[in-house]
């Protein structure tokens, strides 16, 4: 867990600093500051968290009923990078947020309001407590459940508001 907050720290910073320079440079003038500020914005858009977590969920799911070994590759080779990728964008977003927001005084708050975060406490939530339910084979059977209901939800379901 430690790793995963010090992780979102070092990117969110970095994120913000890269922000900053642009929004710095486009205060002054310069076109290409304004480039800068949209290509962070666009890498850092919270609809990318669904089919993120689609997959993630669909990982999780192979999880539950593939044996031990197996589900050890799965989680090296899937669960925990996309779990890193979500860390990695979520960071990339609060950064950014957080360099508009001190340089820039532009309205941020709707932004993090955006309900498409829940995808992310969702994804970072299972991959905390994988372990506890990869041990018990009741909450392993409830959550194969639970997981092909989230990852069919992430795919064909439109979450209109």
């Amino acid at each position: 867990m430690s790793k995963a907050l010090t992780s979102f720290a070092l990117v969110a910073t970095l994120t913000a600093l890269l922000m900053a320079l642009s929004l710095a440079v486009a205060r002054h003038g310069y076109p290409f500051g304004a480039i800068g500020a949209e290509r962070l914005d666009d890498v850092a858009d919270a609809g990318t968290f669904i089919p993120l977590a689609a997959v993630y969920f669909l990982s999780a799911l192979l999880m539950m009923i593939l044996p031990i070994r197996v589900a050890g590759i799965v989680l090296t080779h899937a669960a925990d990078a996309i779990f890193w990728t979500v860390i990695v964008l979520f960071a990339a977003i609060i950064g950014g947020l957080a360099a508009r927001w001190a340089f820039d005084r532009s309205n941020v708050l709707p932004a993090l309001l955006n309900w498409r975060f829940l995808f992310v406490v969702a994804v970072v939530g299972c991959h905390l407590v994988m372990n506890e339910l990869r041990r018990n084979i009741l909450l392993r059977s409830l959550f194969f459940v639970v997981f092909a209901a989230a990852t069919l939800a992430c795919l064909f379901w439109s979450f209109t508001i």
